[in-house]
């Protein structure tokens, strides 16, 4: 009796040990809620939206203690339609992120394979949209500059460095992975943060490199995004930097970027495609304004204007589309995990899109207006695990 005692508490003990040196994360956000337009392609349109404020996602992640400080980790995430189930990326089960690597308290970390660029890491937590306050329904027309991420590099290695004193700074490669053609449908991008009291002030650079038309469907740009989600060229270039600034319970933040596609061929917004002769350049700035404001600890204030002044040249016309873009929210905590909201955003777009003719309204993810007006609504629930 006393030897079985003995084993189990030694049993125990190590796997006590392992416990605390090694875990494995279940996660996610699920959001739902009843979306109003008033203009989707000229009608009125009730419908059940999916991730109309957050993403909806879940994941796995993990690490494990190699000792000296020394870590391995993993993290492999899937972004999905709640309405109906369907994979954000069709036939791709971890379309947002997979990658192992290996992280040092001292040096930082190196992971290898499908993950974000610097732009999404480090610009997008000051931007309105996604990392920012969660507000898809926001981010920049076409999302541009991708800081709402809808897009992902393939085939890449990414080093984020350790905190020093408030400073961090990162770069990724994503590889074409094609044998003798080391430029076809490559990326590559770098950022930089620092944080000190109540101010925080990030800047980052990207750049996509002929993943026009998928040429080689194995590069660092996914198959069925494109250049991205919503827009198809031979070269993408971006940066963009920002600022945001902590008083209290309130946040007021600026963030400008600016974005280059050479050679646009394509360009989509809520499953509508508008058709830009080759040849064609596009170039986008974009000038943000946000702020948050925590009125109680359960209740949230949040609001943006962005300007985006847009370009069109090249051989086969030319154009100059603009964008004004306001989103008003209240987010209101029933927990730690989950919260309910109602937001409303209007966009007034002006000029011409190039020989595609007069630019139109386009909240991000909505089908276009048929006008240079569009007004969406929302209210909806958001739960965290």
């Amino acid at each position: 009796m006393k030897k079985t005692l003995i084993i189990a508490g030694v049993f125990g003990t190590f796997a006590a040990s392992a416990q605390a040196q090694s875990s494995v994360t279940l996660y996610g956000t699920l959001d739902a809620g009843l979306l109003y337009t008033n203009n989707a392609g000229g009608h009125n349109n009730w419908q059940e939206g999916s991730g109309a404020v957050s993403d909806t996602f879940y994941g796995l992640k993990g690490s494990e203690d190699l000792g000296g400080g020394l870590h391995a980790l993993f993290k492999l995430e899937s972004g999905f339609n709640l309405n109906n189930g369907r994979y954000s990326e069709n036939n791709t089960m971890f379309n947002r992120q997979a990658y192992v690597g290996l992280q040092s308290d001292q040096y930082g970390a190196v992971t290898l394979d499908r993950q974000y660029d610097l732009m999404v890491d480090y610009l997008g937590p000051l931007a309105d949209a996604a990392s920012g306050y969660g507000n898809n329904l926001s981010a920049h027309p076409f999302d541009n500059d991708n800081l709402d991420h809808s897009f992902s590099i393939k085939n890449s290695v990414k080093y984020q460095s350790a905190n020093y004193g408030g400073f961090k700074f990162g770069g990724l490669y994503g590889f074409s992975d094609d044998a003798g053609q080391f430029s076809n449908n490559r990326a590559w991008s770098a950022g930089a943060s620092y944080a000190m009291g109540p101010f925080n002030f990030a800047a980052a650079y990207m750049q996509n490199n002929n993943s026009r038309n998928n040429a080689n469907a194995n590069g660092a740009i996914s198959a069925g995004q494109g250049n991205n989600a919503n827009l198809t060229a031979d070269q993408q270039r971006t940066f963009g930097a920002g600022l945001n600034y902590t008083y209290g319970p309130a946040t007021v933040g600026f963030v400008y970027t600016n974005t280059h596609y050479d050679d646009l061929i394509a360009a989509s917004q809520g499953g509508t495609s508008f058709t830009l002769p080759g040849g064609s350049n596009l170039h986008m700035n974009n000038f943000e304004l946000n702020g948050r404001y925590v009125l109680t600890p359960a209740l949230a204030l949040d609001a943006a204007y962005t300007y985006t002044d847009g370009k069109v040249t090249g051989s086969n016309g030319s154009g100059d589309p603009k964008w004004h873009t306001v989103s008003l929210q209240a987010d209101y905590s029933l927990s730690k995990r989950t919260d309910v909201y109602v937001e409303g955003v209007y966009q007034h777009a002006s000029g011409q899109l190039g020989n595609a003719g007069a630019n139109v309204a386009m909240i991000n993810t909505l089908s276009p207006s048929s006008t240079g007006n569009q007004v969406a609504a929302t209210v909806g629930l958001c739960h965290r695990f």
